[in-house]
């Protein structure tokens, strides 16, 4: 299973494969299950009203036809989740940040980010994709 960081979902959907380092798009490609943290979400909607990002549709139906025509799948945001979040190692205060960081550990998912921040959590050490090995 692979999950994907916000920013890596919304390439792939609106820029393909190309817009994505190689081996972030292999592990795609190869991952019997990829998955989205529902935060990624909020995250989408929030730079759109922040008018950081703009979809071809409206949120709600971009969200729907991102996930329904790639087959990526949302992942709730549950109290163990939630709670393990909180109990990270205290790199960086993103709260959506820690919620897929969380997510991709409670699930056992390999975690598929560009994030600079990411490689500094001592909790992802094995779970990290940055397309800069593979």
């Amino acid at each position: 299973m692979i999950l994907l960081d916000t920013h890596i979902w919304v390439n792939w959907i609106l820029l393909g494969r190309d817009a994505l380092k190689p081996a972030i798009a292999l592990a795609i490609e190869e991952a019997d299950r990829v998955v989205i943290s529902a935060i990624s979400c909020f995250e989408v909607a929030l730079l759109v009203k922040g008018r950081k990002l703009e979809l071809p549709l409206s949120t709600g139906e971009w969200i729907k036809e991102a996930l329904e025509q790639s087959g990526v799948e949302c992942l709730p945001i549950t109290c163990i989740i939630s709670q393990r979040s909180v109990k990270l190692t205290d790199i960086h205060r993103d709260p959506a940040d820690r919620i897929i960081i969380a997510t991709a550990l409670e699930y056992g998912a390999q975690l598929a980010s560009y994030d600079t921040e990411f490689p500094s959590y001592p909790e992802l050490s094995g779970f990290l994709l940055t397309g800069l090995s593979t």
